[in-house]
């Protein structure tokens, strides 16, 4: 057996790995194209042909909607204005509560404020790690007005169940596709489900625009109403002639043509990106299901996975109970990280820490309208799937990025065996780690 590279062996890879980097020369050529015009925004805060924004950003947003198959795409500067805007057009006001997911990108849980709505944890599936439609149901009360369900890490979320409680108890669903674009779930396309779905550009995404977000909706009227938040609603809507002007004001969400730009020759390739994604997450599940300590979590059959990240769940009581993070620092020193990300592991334990244990919700430091501040419970142990998964079992990666090839991932997986074949010396040694 080779030494492990924790106990002064030599690690099994040294050379980083590539770095995920979707940019190519179209996206040069698009950016220059731009630069040469001199319009690097058209958007007017007022009522005329430009508050729609340039040419770009409106071609950006009907290649999006013609590739979901839905009627209305509307771009915004990142994932969190598109879920303030969403949630603003849905008519959250003070004191309505909101059902949004503990283990998820902070803007997702925090993003109700912006309209005086709370954010309500319900806890979440341990299959898919989204939340739980029974768990939802819990939380639902007379002040209950939206659900904003998260399609975390690719995996849709049971939307028929959720979408059932919404039409049970008159809720609007907010689907937050920001690491699942264009997944589906039973041949829909995730994000055109509920009454809205909101898509991340960010850079570290499937394909990017450096920040950016989309809107997409069926509903006409939601659609004009996340259009009049994201660009100045107030000044607009008089001469828009707009009656309902609930939530319409104030806002600058939009998004410049170099973006749209880019994001255009970006949507082009996605199909080709998502593919190797899949294919490489296929492959990396093949070879490491075989660790009966190991959950490599095959996606639902009725799902196409996105895998922004690729989850696996550990089991230390099947591994002489060694606890997920010591042998995560096992593996960790058999692997190096990628160009760009030098000093950060490409895999790691758990994913975000659960959110209602973040300061702003520990010392609800939040306005709170028609709540008292001793009726909320954010304290540990509301959730207890996700504390179980975030501090025990689920592993996280980004082994399966596009930039790995087959020699890549086969390193992967001999850091595996390899930590696999001295388990019984790290478990005798496991007070040196």
């Amino acid at each position: 057996m080779n030494k492990l590279a924790i106990f002064g062996g030599k690690p099994l890879r040294v050379n980083l790995f590539e770095a995920h980097n979707t940019m190519g020369i179209e996206e040069q050529l698009a950016v220059e194209e731009v630069l040469k015009s001199g319009v690097l925004s058209k958007f007017l805060g007022c009522w005329h042909s430009d508050f729609y924004g340039g040419p770009k950003v409106q071609t950006f947003e009907r290649m999006w909607a013609e590739k979901l198959n839905v009627s209305h795409a509307i771009s915004v500067n990142s994932n969190t204005s598109g879920l303030i805007t969403a949630l603003g057009a849905v008519g959250i006001k003070p004191g309505d509560e909101v059902i949004v997911s503990p283990y998820t990108m902070t803007a997702s849980a925090i993003s109700p404020v912006f309209w005086g709505g709370v954010p309500i944890f319900a806890d979440i599936d341990e299959d898919n790690f989204c939340l739980s439609a029974k768990s939802i149901e819990k939380k639902i009360t007379k002040n209950t007005k939206a659900i904003l369900v998260v399609h975390i890490f690719g995996h849709a979320a049971d939307m028929d169940e959720i979408m059932e409680l919404a039409k049970k108890y008159n809720l609007f669903v907010i689907e937050d596709a920001a690491q699942a674009p264009f997944g589906k779930y039973k041949d829909k396309y995730v994000g055109t489900i509920g009454h809205i779905g909101v898509f991340s550009l960010n850079y570290h995404k499937h394909i990017h625009t450096g920040e950016g977000g989309m809107i997409t909706t069926n509903d006409s009227n939601l659609a004009e109403r996340c259009q009049l938040i994201r660009n100045h609603g107030e000044a607009v809507v008089e001469n828009k002639g707009v009656k309902n002007i609930d939530n319409i004001f104030g806002f600058n969400f939009r998004m410049p043509e170099m973006e749209a730009a880019i994001g255009i020759e970006q949507l082009k390739k996605f199909d080709d990106l998502l593919e190797k994604r899949i294919q490489n997450a296929k492959y990396l599940n093949e070879k490491l299901g075989v660790f009966n300590y190991l959950d490599v979590c095959i996606p639902k059959p009725y799902v196409k996975h996105c895998y922004y990240q690729q989850p696996m769940k550990y089991f230390a009581y099947k591994n002489g109970w060694l606890h997920r993070d010591k042998y995560l620092k096992v593996l960790i020193k058999e692997l190096p990280s990628s160009y760009m990300r030098e000093l950060d592991p490409l895999i790691g334990g758990g994913y975000t820490r659960p959110l209602y244990l973040q300061p702003v919700y520990q010392q609800k430091a939040i306005n709170l309208y028609k709540h008292k501040k001793e009726d909320l419970d954010y304290s540990k142990g509301i959730c207890p799937v996700v504390e179980k998964m975030h501090y025990e079992q689920l592993i996280t990666h980004e082994f399966m990025r596009p930039s790995m090839g087959r020699q890549d991932l086969d390193d992967v997986v001999s850091a595996f065996y390899k930590v696999h074949e001295n388990m019984q010396e790290i478990i005798e040694r496991q007070n040196e780690i």
